[in-house]
């Protein structure tokens, strides 16, 4: 393998994780596993009695399925975190509390989290580096060249 490819890689994923909600889908993703692991959980912790029910199983699947194409499809990020939402809610009476209640609130966290991003929006400037520049331009050569600003009142 060639010594720049792991690096151009890394840096070619990255770019592409930051042009979807990776996170949230992600979030999503893992709380619909965890209440999956704790559907296997032995008799003597399980808390619910239909804790073997079909449904049990579907709703966290379908959590993990969502928070996959919140990845993989992240125009239609709206639709799968509503589905989300209403499995996560689902799964506190259906799986064991939804999870013992953690995998129930990584899902209702990472359908937020996918519910409130905004796609091809533009990095925020730092206060401080907004207000550098700003106090830069001020002093350009309108400044320098005698134009004259409107007096503030009480100055």
């Amino acid at each position: 393998m060639a010594p720049g490819r792991p690096r151009r890689l890394r840096r070619t994923f990255r770019l592409w994780r930051y042009r979807r909600p990776f996170g949230a889908g992600l979030t999503l993703a893992l709380g619909g596993a965890e209440i999956l692991v704790t559907q296997r959980a032995s008799i003597t912790v399980i808390l619910t009695a239909g804790a073997d029910s079909l449904v049990g199983y579907v709703l966290p699947v379908l959590m993990v399925i969502c928070g996959l194409l919140v990845v993989l499809n992240p125009r239609q990020r709206l639709f799968y975190s509503v589905v989300g939402v209403l499995a996560s809610l689902g799964s506190w009476v259906t799986s064991n509390l939804g999870g013992f209640v953690i995998g129930m609130m990584l899902g209702l966290v990472g359908s937020s989290l996918s519910f409130g991003w905004l796609p091809d929006r533009p990095r925020r400037r730092s206060w401080l580096r907004s207000r550098r520049q700003g106090t830069e331009a001020g002093s350009g050569t309108a400044a320098t060249a005698g134009a004259t600003s409107a007096p503030r009142p009480g100055a």
